[in-house]
């Protein structure tokens, strides 16, 4: 990361985006969507506020969106075919780096779209569609090929791949798109419109340009959403774009236990979402049809395994929201019903795969990665899974042997070309975004650009702790291998 940082401070652009893309194909993407795990461990957060790194990485790679990536071929050719069942972030980073390798690879997608949540669980208005296809495309020039509309226990079976059409490796990278219900009393009614799927409808068309069928389900309704991640917060902003006269969250703990980004939390708020913190719905009024939902307030108890207080409701706290539409987001799950019994994967809590430390399943052959083995995780995440993976894939296919890869990767110091001292005091710029009232009734890209000179200031406030490691550790610049350098391998 800090040599991407210092290339860019130079305008060093296109060498930038290289080095980040040999282990993240979703620049444009992460640059617009990732929770910035980096920047929690960023030094200069000791001396005031973290670098952009995020911006930074989205700058960098818009800078260069206009220039097709064709990801080098790093091996010769091989005959091995392997088959990805998902095309999200771990499913076609996999696909990728597998390609890369010189891999004959099919990725099988059930939707009609590719990029998984990407693409139908992302709004519009965080990772506009134009920039994940490109990305995307860039990705099929490596030479993967994506069949989509193909559903995996409709369209084909592990057996037809492995035994039939003559895939040597499977890697199940099917994203966790099944919404869990609330198992309370008028679930079943007409108005009950679980998140994943009010989410993948909007991205499927069906109501971003605000005319559509569903924006007339919403225009002037009573919206409610039940939940504190990521997706409960991207169903209200969106149910509050499609004009509903009311959005509403309901969530069971305190604003300091939900688990979505606090940076959307308040943007929410800021649009008007109302919220409703330590309460929980008991039931769902109606006659076959939403009217309303029954609401019991909570209070937090004893610590539970999450490290967050156990909401325990209060007796007699119940009161009615008036509302016409629900929308439970509670949480997300692999749907498995393709697996119809089938015994030879195991499964684990939260109908995730069971896999070893190489993501190998318990049927030869067959690996899996990404939400499906994490359960709901982010892009990052799910990329990381998809190196993994495809290490591991490589690794089984020449030599038949299903066993975690350690991989380290070169690495290049980019010297800085400034005096760091005078960027001591200098401070972190504010994020830029479109006013709030120009969001209503439209899915427009609501973070704006960095320009070139901010971006570049601010790369200059890293402290660079890379050259201090090196430093410490007695290395100089290790060099980037052609392949990786697998330095330590043992059974899983």
């Amino acid at each position: 990361m800090p040599s991407y940082v210092s290339l860019v401070a130079q305008g060093r652009y296109a060498e930038a985006l290289e080095v980040h893309r040999r282990r993240n194909p979703f620049a444009l993407a992460c640059g617009r969507v990732c929770p910035a795990f980096c920047e929690i461990k960023c030094r200069r957060v000791e001396l005031d506020q973290p670098v952009a790194i995020r911006q930074i990485k989205r700058f960098m790679a818009d800078h260069e969106i206009e220039q097709p990536w064709t990801p080098p071929q790093l091996e010769e050719p091989k005959t091995e075919k392997v088959a990805v069942i998902g095309a999200g972030p771990a499913g076609l980073t996999a696909a990728l780096r597998l390609a890369q390798k010189g891999y004959p690879v099919t990725v099988f997608e059930a939707l009609p779209v590719a990029g998984g949540m990407m693409a139908v669980g992302i709004p519009e208005y965080r990772l506009p569609r134009d920039i994940l296809n490109v990305e995307i495309e860039n990705i099929e020039r490596a030479g993967v090929e994506i069949k989509l509309n193909t559903a995996l226990g409709k369209d084909f079976t592990l057996d037809d791949l492995l035994d039939g059409d003559g895939y040597k490796a499977v890697i199940l990278a099917i994203g966790a798109h099944k919404s869990r219900e609330l198992r309370i009393e008028g679930e079943e009614m007409e108005g009950v419109y679980h998140g994943t799927q009010f989410l993948r409808d909007i991205a499927l068309g069906q109501a971003t340009d605000g005319s559509t069928e569903l924006a007339e389900v919403l225009t002037g309704k009573r919206v409610a959403v039940v939940g504190g991640g990521d997706v409960a917060i991207d169903a209200v902003r969106s149910a509050w774009r499609l004009n509903a006269a009311e959005v509403h969250l309901v969530y069971r703990r305190s604003r300091a236990d939900m688990p979505a980004r606090a940076d959307e939390v308040e943007a929410a708020e800021k649009e008007g979402i109302q919220f409703h913190f330590l309460t929980n719905p008991s039931r769902v009024i109606g006659n076959g049809k939403v009217t309303g939902v029954e609401l019991l307030r909570q209070e937090l108890g004893e610590f539970d395994t999450s490290g967050r207080r156990r909401p325990v409701p209060i007796a007699g706290s119940e009161f009615t929201l008036d509302v016409d539409v629900l929308i439970p987001a509670i949480g997300q799950e692999p749907d498995l019903a393709w697996m119809d019994g089938d015994s030879t994967i195991e499964t684990r809590r939260g109908a995730t795969f069971a896999v070893n430390d190489g993501l190998a399943t318990t049927r030869g052959g067959v690996f899996a990665a990404g939400d499906a083995v994490l359960g709901p995780a982010t892009v990052i995440e799910a990329v990381a899974q998809g190196n993994r993976v495809a290490d591991t894939v490589d690794n089984y296919l020449r030599t038949g042997r299903s066993e975690f890869v350690v991989v380290r990767p070169g690495y290049e110091v980019v010297e800085q070309q400034f005096d760091l001292e005078q960027y001591a005091k200098a401070t972190r710029p504010p994020t830029r975004e479109i006013p709030i009232e120009e969001r209503r009734g439209n899915f427009d890209e609501v973070e704006l650009l960095f320009d070139e000179e901010t971006v570049q200031e601010e790369c200059k406030r890293c402290l660079r702790c890379d050259l201090e490691w090196l430093e410490t550790m007695g290395l100089g610049p290790m060099p980037v291998p052609e392949r990786v350098l697998v330095v330590e391998r043992r059974d899983a």
